[in-house]
């Protein structure tokens, strides 16, 4: 019995560290710096803030269900590639904050209107969906957001911070 009662308990100590290492930050960024350049790089699901051409911290992310190619049409389920701008803090976001992402561009919009499709909306850079937040790092154990870009909460707290509106933003293969 007493052997049954260790294992639990270790079992319980085992899941709680795990929790709490899903939400631990033993990095953060300080609160005055700001971001002059974003890059995606989604191969390697990697989130950089720079600032004069120098790494200020990266994150892990999750990208859209379909994460191989550039974003084509609505509903492809694909993260776009090329260069954006982050255009505004989207303060009523289905998720905890988001950043929006300047596409479509008028080159992707081109593209959709040549091919007879609509060319998609609504990119994010954003965190889990509201309520959810208790999910922490593992939400990136598989891509699946609708094109958006998502990392934790407690991530996207410092990204909101660091990257103003106008910032570039370079999502790669």
């Amino acid at each position: 019995m007493k052997v049954l009662l260790l294992l639990l308990l270790l079992c319980c100590l085992i899941a709680v560290g795990v929790m709490a290492g899903a939400h631990l930050n033993l990095h953060p960024l300080p609160s005055n710096i700001t971001a002059d350049r974003v890059l995606v790089e989604k191969a390697a699901r990697r989130l950089t803030l720079f600032r004069k051409g120098a790494s200020l911290k990266t994150y892990r992310v999750a990208l859209g269900r379909a994460p191989v190619g550039s974003k084509e049409q609505e509903g492809d389920q694909r993260t776009p590639e090329g260069i954006y701008l982050i255009d505004f803090h989207k303060e009523d976001s289905d998720y905890h904050r988001a950043l929006h992402v300047s596409y479509p561009e008028q080159r992707d919009i081109n593209r959709a209107t040549a091919a007879g499709v609509p060319p998609g909306s609504d990119i994010m850079v954003h965190g889990l969906p509201n309520g959810k937040g208790w999910i922490g790092a593992f939400h990136r154990r598989t891509d699946w957001t609708a094109g958006c870009i998502a990392v934790t909460d407690f991530e996207i707290e410092e990204i909101w911070r660091a990257v103003p509106d106008g910032t570039p933003i370079e999502i790669r293969p």
